[in-house]
């Protein structure tokens, strides 16, 4: 089989796509100023873009899948199939101006609005209809106000940067986090897709077993109906007879924003000898 070819993402959002794959069992190795790291499957071939250029690569067809920010999809205008939202590295791509520039403003005079996403920031001004004109950064774009623009159009997770620089938001124009995409040509090809696919069904088992912890409890004879009825599970416990015909067994996977209230219901209905224990993966 023809190897799948895989673009990561340059920068902030690399650590985050590798210990997916980390996860999945897939060890990836990038030396110090490579951008071709070593991949420990004969069938994948990766290669390290920046995010913003990754959409467009794929759409190309050199390259099969790749891991970047919607936001860099939209942006590029890339024609590429969205595979899964990873959910990692969430933003907000937002419209920000001094704090001092009232909304009254904003309307009636001609804004210098800064971003690293023009295609996008047009788009947004012209439908509001904004008297405007776009200057294209290259990072940084918070320090440009109140001297250099009026606006900025930029992303951001928590608008602590925004707040820092005196800035207000306006508005959300949308909101983005880390994807995995790939090309059209790679979706119409049988075993690159097989391939995409499996990989798509270890990565949401990683992501699911990360929202999960596994509990493993013993239970005497006497209270063991109480306790299986006041269990969660992904579907049934997994129940065995203990040694010696004492009581039994059980184990169950739970969220672990459920673990707080659990454990002390679970010690009420009679469970002893908790273990509390996380997941690698998990296959619903």
């Amino acid at each position: 089989m023809e190897k799948l070819k895989i673009l990561l993402p340059k920068g902030r959002i690399y650590d985050n796509v590798v210990g997916l794959f980390t996860g999945a069992g897939i060890t990836i190795k990038l030396p110090e100023r490579a951008y071709r790291p070593t991949v420990n499957q004969d069938d994948l071939e990766a290669k390290v873009m920046k995010p913003q250029n990754i959409g467009k690569l794929l759409e190309l067809g050199a390259h099969d899948v790749g891991f970047t920010g919607r936001d860099w999809i939209k942006e590029t205008n890339a024609d590429v199939v969205e595979i899964m939202d990873l959910g990692f590295d969430q933003v907000r791509i937002v419209a920000a101006v001094p704090n001092e520039i009232d909304d009254a403003a904003i309307k009636s005079r001609h804004m210098i609005v800064a971003t690293e996403y023009e295609n996008i920031a047009k788009e947004w001004l012209d439908s509001n209809k904004f008297d405007s004109q776009v200057i294209r950064t290259y990072g940084a774009t918070e320090v440009f106000p109140p001297d250099d623009a009026d606006m900025i159009i930029d992303n951001t997770a928590t608008g602590r940067t925004l707040i820092e620089n005196g800035l207000r938001i306006v508005d959300t124009i949308m909101t983005s986090s880390t994807c995995m995409f790939a090309s059209k040509a790679a979706m119409e090809d049988p075993d690159k897709k097989k391939k995409i696919m499996e990989l798509k069904m270890l990565f949401e088992a990683v992501i699911d077993a990360r929202d999960r912890v596994m509990l493993e409890m013993n239970v005497t004879r006497a209270r063991f109906e109480d306790l299986v009825k006041g269990l969660p599970s992904m579907k049934s416990p997994t129940i065995s007879p203990l040694y010696g015909d004492d009581g039994y067994a059980i184990k169950i996977a739970v969220k672990k924003s459920e673990v707080p209230n659990l454990l002390p219901k679970l010690k009420a209905l009679g469970a002893t000898d908790i273990l509390e224990y996380d997941l690698r993966k998990v296959m619903a």
